[in-house]
């Protein structure tokens, strides 16, 4: 099975591919939006739930995603066209760290990409080249809640701990006017639901040849998770705001 067939199944039950419930993610939404008219870009969209999401409660706004994954963006295609927002959404097939747009949006989402720009500050670099005046990002990162096992920076990358995320952030030009921290019931909530519709759909699948990998494949991320890096790792949502300039030079940050 390929990575992409893998996440499709791991996330039937949890389409945020993130630690975030359903009142977080709208709370989050509502933070960055403030405008029903706005211009909502995700860079890193997959199977665009997200923007799904805002579009189904603001009739107004127009949305864009990019995505290396055709598959992911044939789902947001078809969800889009099953909630009645397909005419205010736009999709690219390309990779996101390329992707060009004669128009700025006012606000760019990238929530749990990082790695396909290379880490959290190009992320929020190429997030700037896309933003408007007034503009908001909605960023999502890994942290370190307490220190890691080198087995664990292995597996999931070498993040920072809490502040020290926020201080990187807040040094490269951007205020951050809302944040979320997962809580220890979100993030277990993510991890169970994926392994589990793995497995779930193994078990369902006995005669599929790619069942008893799938059913592997389940078994060792749910206990990579509860071994190595359940007691350690986070999840960090951010909503940002460019710092003026004049402002970061008087020493305010």
């Amino acid at each position: 099975m390929n990575r992409e067939q893998i996440s499709r199944i791991a996330h039937a039950d949890h389409p945020i591919k993130s630690p975030l419930d359903d009142a977080s993610v709208g709370r989050l939404l509502n933070r960055s939006l403030s405008r029903g008219d706005a211009r909502v870009l995700d860079l890193g969209c997959g199977t665009g739930e997200w923007l799904l999401r805002a579009l189904a409660t603001r009739p107004h706004l127009l949305a864009e995603g990019v995505d290396i994954s055709g598959g992911a963006l044939e789902d947001a295609r078809r969800a889009a066209n099953d909630r009645g927002v397909a005419d205010r959404l736009v999709l690219h097939h390309r990779e996101a760290d390329g992707f060009v747009s004669a128009q700025p949006f006012d606000l760019v989402l990238s929530v749990g990409s990082s790695h396909a720009f290379g880490g959290l500050l190009p992320t929020l670099a190429a997030a700037r080249r896309h933003l408007a005046p007034g503009g908001r990002v909605l960023i999502g990162e890994g942290f370190w809640s307490r220190t890691p096992s080198p087995e664990a920076v292995e597996m999931l990358g070498d993040f920072a701990d809490l502040a020290t995320t926020v201080d990187r952030v807040v040094a490269d030009g951007w205020t951050p006017i809302h944040g979320h921290v997962s809580t220890r019931h979100e993030l277990d909530e993510y991890e169970w639901a994926c392994w589990g519709s793995l497995a779930s759909w193994a078990l369902d699948h006995p005669e599929d040849p790619n069942g008893k990998e799938a059913l592997s494949m389940a078994t060792i991320r749910r206990t990579e998770w509860l071994r190595v890096y359940r007691e350690t790792w986070g999840f960090l949502s951010l909503v940002l705001r460019r710092t003026p300039r004049e402002w970061q030079d008087l020493g305010c940050y």
